[in-house]
């Protein structure tokens, strides 16, 4: 804790150097009685703090240490050069060390008391004699004295006073005394007071880039934030930093709270006075105001502040443009709305951010505590605070001085009433942002507020213009502008939680006692207060409750009787016993899951819904005859298992989304849908009883069609005109038998097809009569030699003899759909667009060579292909990272080259059970070629690389091997240029005897610790394992970039730094989801650093294996097999497996539950912020 609060205590000192104003240096027995004394008395009772030396330091010849720090830790030093000063060789080191800490001329004020100044600049009078009686001195060093020479003559020529030119002393004093005031007095306020300055050094770095006060230019910069978060602290901070360096300076302070009292006139005046210096300036209105500022300061060089603007008028009557002033003047404006600075062209502008977790911890302290750490027994009471503050310095203030000297009791209670109520300081000084606000503006941001926070922009946009908002792209623009609102990299809608928090006591004040009084109801207790108690009123515009998890609860079913003005109503994971009698018709927006009745009430005609979202309902239907809802643009009644039939669309043309997605008891889909022109989603997913739809619909906006499931589904419609949209269509494990030709057209743009299931009732070959008969390139050409009919082939057939025409394809499932040799053609390498392609559970030999040119494939999934003996190169082209293979029991040749490719962080390659391929080859082998390959070809972007075979013992080669313990490596140097990464080999194995018919999910993690005390410290990796026959190897290659990254994989040096004395930690873990004993365990794992010159060693290896003919790669000799992976150790044999049909479902993405496209572009982030298979 101590060492956080150091970090930010030392950001807050660095702010504020100078503990004193000014350095005192003379020759004592000149004029400590005198003339010096009354110096700093003058000094003194002007409030400039002033060090001037204790007699009783000035004993012996070194100067005194506490002397050093004082002439650091002072702004200006003033040196009195008097008649015998030079005498003092403790003077001149102290004049020496003013010199070097104060390079700045401006700091230095010489006085030259009944001195001449030229004595002093060429060493004559008692200056000469004095350095030659030095120099004389055989104790003293000549090139010290040298020194001497070269300061006394640079302070010489600094601006200063001479005695000579004032009568009398007080007349020369009150001289010094006022112009040292003026360089001093404008920091007088914050940094000589006790404010307490946390985090703005940075800030003002960051600002003074943007100042760059040495470019001779006019500059306007911007400061912009949240109400609280100090803005006007750190303009007031560098506005007292670098005033002395302007002709003239003003700070207008509040321009926001003056002008709305008094207008723009006095904040004119002010203006005017400050830089001018005079008092007594008429202005008589704005616009003769505005014209004196320009004639008076355009060639002045000036430096102007303007803090708490939020208006436009502002800004143009007081700054306008940069013609109004001169050369080198800096104008700095504080807003919490950007757009102000923005439409004022203001380019330059500094975003003030929230305190990071170490300075709210000091600052918080310092508030407190009075001191720099939190106590002890306060300790998790402060967390709860300085979480609540999230980082806001006005919250952190304002909490840490009302806790001061109060009880741990006392700060409970304060902590329970914040979470009632918000401090009322933090609340006034924050709806400020919200009393500016347009009503509109005001309604849409307690919506989002209340209702909408962390969603993401565009979804936060489809509700509120649901709910009849206007404009809501722009309005959520301008919240976020005025620092209301804030969006997230992955442009989500938030704002700071103490600015909800201002929303929500807004809404409570509307009606303080009654929650049926307020606008807006999101409260578990006070939603079913009201509707329990039927208090509702027509003052309630929405009500959003989503729980967690499922309730059941008894409400009033009068309980909405009353609110006429509900628009909005979202109730999730609800039971009532009982359904509403009454719904409002001003409902726009109804998500109700689980609603509790058979149909809507009677008297529900809302003419303006636009959503009906009724999941997991008891509704039976929806509607009889035609209901006209013009507005209504989604239905979704998912899993609503009472529903048998579609309501008549009539009514409602303008439908985009329909969603019936396990409504397994739908039978009737009314014709209507089939001239929907405006429908985008269309999903019947799993709906069971479905048996036709009509023939033909015309569809023309449609993006989405999803029949998946509905396995009584043998025909789809045909699509009537031009589909432009048309992205995925999903048949899996439907019974479609026909797919008219002429969809082809409509389906050209088509991004996701998935027929998995969808079996072709004849293999392609048994088609043609002639049994040798060479089937065409292509299967376009099949189909126009009429070997197959025209009108209504096989969806499947369609699809395949059409590949060419569906360049825009990213996603194709064909998984179980009995493909043979031969069915796949040529023109799947044309698929251009293609990323993901799943052919799972298929019968093929071999696959076209043509693959290789899908040059956007990212995952490449051939899952249960049991006779698959071959697979053709794959595509090398930066974006392949996920092959599986698994149960591929035929298969004896991978690919060349493995997919290392540029552009791809991570690879995943899965080949359990694949006993031919190791039979053929040799677990070693594939491991040495594998090695060998990513020594001689790593990429540079690669981090990471696994593949699974089997194969029952780990290389040697791997020289630091464990079991079970973890292991401890070393890291290499950063310098260290040949070290390449690390290797690791896994040997996992069944923990038990398993029976074919009990197999168990498990996965096994592979940790990378590397804090050695704290074991979370690192990432994981993560692989599942499941109905595996026997023991397996994981080999993980890790390359050096790994270790230079960021916790989240930015590059970076995050985790090096975390290691204690360079070691890391490597272990594996096994973890199941499922309860009882895990049905598998590593039995060992060995490591080993991998380093270039380790490629000509592997060649050695690889000559012990080079027996055979075939090779794992078609170019390289084979191997001979090493691995004693002949005869099965479970029950569960590895000729079962190769001679079973169908899918098991290992590391398979063609399963229901699939990783989704994102997952597979781009795996998921877990434990320490890295990669973990999209499988897992």
């Amino acid at each position: 804790m101590a060492l956080s609060s150091q970090r930010a205590f030392t950001s807050a000192t660095a702010v504020c150097p100078w503990k004193y104003q000014v350095f005192l240096s003379f020759r004592g027995e000149d004029t400590r009685r005198g003339f010096t004394d009354y110096l700093y008395k003058q000094l003194d009772w002007r409030g400039i703090r002033t060090f001037r030396d204790d007699p009783d330091l000035e004993s012996g010849t070194d100067i005194n240490p506490e002397l050093l720090t004082a002439i650091e830790q002072s702004r200006f030093a003033i040196i009195v050069l008097s008649t015998n000063y030079a005498t003092s060789s403790w003077c001149l080191r102290e004049l020496i060390h003013i010199v070097q800490s104060m390079k700045e001329k401006e700091r230095i004020f010489p006085i030259f008391y009944d001195v001449d100044p030229s004595d002093v600049r060429h060493q004559r009078g008692s200056f000469g004699a004095a350095l030659v009686n030095h120099e004389m001195n055989c104790g003293e060093d000549r090139k010290e004295v040298l020194e001497w020479r070269n300061a006394l003559k640079k302070v010489a020529n600094l601006a200063g006073w001479n005695s000579k030119d004032y009568r009398y002393d007080s007349e020369l004093i009150t001289k010094i005394v006022d112009a040292v005031w003026d360089k001093v007095h404008p920091t007088f306020s914050l940094l000589d007071s006790s404010e307490i300055l946390v985090g703005l050094d940075t800030k003002l770095k960051e600002i003074d880039l943007h100042l760059d006060t040495s470019a001779n230019d006019v500059r306007f910069v911007g400061i912009w934030g949240m109400g609280g978060m100090g803005k006007t602290t750190l303009a007031r901070l560098v506005y007292e930093t670098i005033s002395h360096n302007f002709e003239g300076s003003s700070f207008l302070a509040n321009v926001r709270e003056v002008y709305a009292t008094h207008g723009l006139v006095p904040l004119q005046k002010q203006l005017l006075s400050n830089i001018l210096g005079e008092r007594n300036i008429q202005v008589y209105d704005a616009y003769s105001g505005f014209t004196m500022i320009k004639r008076c300061l355009c060639n002045k060089k000036v430096l102007l502040i303007l803090d708490d603007v939020d208006q436009s008028d502002q800004l143009e009557m007081l700054i306008r443009e940069k013609d109004c002033f001169g050369l080198g003047s800096r104008i700095i404006i504080t807003t919490r709305d950007e757009r102000l600075l923005v439409e004022h062209g203001i380019e330059k502008v500094y975003k003030v951010m929230s305190l990071t977790q170490d300075e709210a911890l000091y600052l918080f302290s310092r508030k407190a505590f009075r001191k720099d750490d939190l106590e002890e027994d306060y300790l998790e009471l402060s967390k709860n605070f300085i979480n609540y503050a999230g980082g806001l310095p006005l919250a952190l203030k304002t909490l840490g001085s009302f806790l001061y000297k109060r009880s741990r009791d006392e700060w409970k209670s304060a902590l329970d009433k914040l979470k009632q109520a918000p401090d009322r300081k933090i609340y006034q000084i924050l709806k400020i942002s919200y009393d500016g606000l347009e009503e509109m503006q005001k309604k849409f941001f307690l919506d989002v507020a209340c209702f909408h926070k962390s969603y993401h922009k565009e979804t936060v946009i489809e509700i509120l213009d649901s709910c009849g908002f206007v404009g809501t792209r722009i309005v959520i623009h301008v919240l976020i502008e005025k620092s209301l609102l804030s969006l997230s990299d992955d442009k989500c809608v938030y704002m700071h939680d103490l600015i909800q928090e201002m929303a929500w006591e807004i809404v409570r004040q509307e009606s303080f006692d009654e929650p049926g009084g307020r606008s807006r109801l999101w409260l578990h207790s006070d939603i079913v207060h009201v509707l329990t108690n039927n208090t509702g009123t027509e003052a309630i515009e929405g009500i959003v409750l989503c729980l967690r998890e499922f309730e059941a609860a008894h409400w009033n079913p009068e309980a909405f009787t009353k609110m006429c003005k509900l628009r909005l109503l979202n109730i999730n994971n609800l039971g009532l016993s009982l359904g509403p009698k009454y719904l409002p018709n001003s409902l726009r927006i109804l998500e109700w899951s689980w609603y509790p009745s058979k149909c809507l009430p009677p008297s529900f005609q809302p003419v303006d819904l636009a959503e009906l979202l009724l999941r997991h309902s008891k509704i039976d239907h929806l509607w009889d005859g035609i209901m006209y809802m013009v507005k209504l643009k989604s239905i979704d009644l998912s899993y609503s298992e009472n529903l048998t039939r579609t309501p008549d669309f009539t009514g409602t043309q303008n439908l985009e989304r329909l969603v019936f997605e396990g409504c397994t008891n739908i039978v009737k889909i009314h014709p209507s849908i089939a001239s929907l022109k405006r429908l985008r989603v269309s999903n019947f997913k799993n709906c069971k009883s479905i048996k036709s739809l009509p023939s033909e619909v015309e569809l023309q906006s449609l993006e989405t069609f999803d029949l998946s499931g509905c396995s009584k589904l043998k025909k789809i419609p045909e699509f009537v005109g031009e589909m432009k949209n048309f992205s995925k269509l999903s048949l899996s494990f439907t019974a479609v038998g026909q797919m008219p030709s002429s969809n082809i057209h409509s389906m050209a743009s088509l991004k996701e097809l998935d027929m998995s299931g969808i079996s072709m009732r004849d293999p392609p070959s048994s088609l043609v009569s002639v049994k040798n008969i060479e089937l065409p390139r292509s299967w376009h050409s099949f189909f126009t030699f009429g070997l197959l009919p025209r009108k209504n082939p096989h969806p499947v057939s369609l699809v395949l003899a059409s590949l060419k025409d569906l360049r825009f394809l990213k996603r194709l499932n064909l998984k179980d759909c009995n493909l043979c040799e031969g069915a796949i053609p040529e023109d799947i390498g044309l698929l251009s667009s293609l990323e993901i392609l799943i052919l799972d559970g298929n019968h093929f030999v071999s696959l076209p060579a043509s693959v290789s040119g899908l040059s956007k494939l990212s995952s490449f999934s051939l899952n249960n292909c049991k006779r698959l003996q071959k697979l053709p190169s794959l595509p090398s082209n930066g974006q392949l990272h996920i092959v599986n293979t698994n149960n591929c029991t035929s298969l004896k040749i991978f690919p060349s080259p493995l997919p290392m490719c540029n552009g791809v962080r991570c690879t995943w390659i899965s080949s359990l059970n694949c006993f031919s391929l190791i039979d053929h080859q040799g677990s070693s082998s594939i491991i040495f070629l594998t090695l060998k390959k990513f020594l001689q070809e790593i990429p540079r972007s690669l981090i990471f690389f696994s593949i699974k075979i089997p194969g029952s013992e780990i290389p040697e080669w791997f020289s630091n091997q464990s079991v079970g313990d973890p292991l401890i490596e070393t890291l290499p140097s950063d310098s260290n240029s040949k070290w390449v990464g690390f290797a690791f080999c896994a040997l996992f194995v069944p923990a038990q005897e398993i029976s074919a018919t009990a197999m168990k999910l498990n996965f096994i993690d592979f940790h990378c610790v590397y804090d050695l005390i704290n074991t979370s410290a690192g990432p994981i990796y993560r692989t599942e394992i499941k109905d595996v026959a026997s023991d397996h190897l994981w080999l993980i290659l890790l390359s050096r970039q790994h270790f230079f990254r960021e916790q989240y994989g930015r590059p970076g040096t995050y985790w090096r730094e975390k290691c204690c004395d360079n070691k890391i930690r490597f272990h594996f873990k096994v973890e199941t989801f499922y309860p009882g004993e895990k049905t598998w365990k590593v039995k060992k794992f060995g490591v080993r650093a991998l380093y270039e010159q380790d490629a000509e060693e592997l060649n050695q290896t690889m000559k012990q294996y080079s027996n055979r003919k075939n090779s794992f790669y078609e170019d390289i000799t084979d191997c001979d097999k090493s691995d004693k992976v002949l005869g099965a150790i479970t029950k569960r044999t590895r000729e079962q497996y190769c001679n079973e049909a169908g899918a098991s479902g290992i590391d398979s993405f063609g399963k229901e539950s699939s990783a989704s496209k994102e997952e597979l572009k781009d795996p998921n982030f877990i434990g320490g912020g890295e990669f973990h298979h999209p499988e897992a």
